[in-house]
Order: C-alpha cells, then sequence, then structure tokens
C-alpha cells in the first residue's frame, strides 16, 4: 500500500490488461455490473468495468475498487492533457 501524492490517502496499484499501473482505493466494494452503471471498478485481475454499487444482494457481480481518480480531490493535476495539434 502506498500514499496518493495529491491528497495523502491510502491507495493500492492495480494493473490492468494493458499493464498500466491504476492507483484505487484500497477497501474492495460490491458492484453489480451494467452498461450503465454510473461507476467504473477495477476488479482483482485489472479489468475496469461499468457497474452500479447498489443492487439485489443476491445478484452481486463481483467485488473490485473504486479507481481512485473517481474519489481524489486532486485528481485533475494527475490527469493527462490531450496533446493539441496545431493548425498551420
Amino acid at each position: 500500500m502506498s500514499r496518493c501524492k495529491g491528497c495523502g490517502a491510502e491507495i493500492i496499484w492495480l494493473r490492468t490488461p494493458w499493464r498500466k499501473a491504476m492507483p484505487c482505493d484500497p477497501e474492495p466494494v460490491e458492484y453489480w455490473q451494467s452498461p450503465t452503471g454510473l461507476h467504473r471498478i477495477v476488479t482483482a485481475d485489472g479489468e475496469v468495468v461499468s457497474a452500479d454499487l447498489e443492487g439485489e444482494p443476491k445478484l452481486v457481480t463481483g467485488v473490485g475498487y473504486v479507481s481512485h481518480f473517481a474519489t481524489c480531490p486532486k485528481a485533475d493535476e494527475f490527469r493527462r492533457k490531450k496533446r493539441r495539434e496545431e493548425q498551420p
């Protein structure tokens, strides 16, 4: 476990299937996978899925982690800016 350089909160790092490290909140959450889900959950194997955090208990999809980008008050400081191409 490590700490976020922006807000100081404890975080864990999970690797996505593309080998990118993603910071996540350390507390696991139950999720209900849904294509219209409002949350992005990172599974233990690094897959990012759209999900809801509430639902019928017997239909829970699994347990995963909330991306720290969703909860960090300083997340904008760490987002990569899209490169703008110059107009001739």
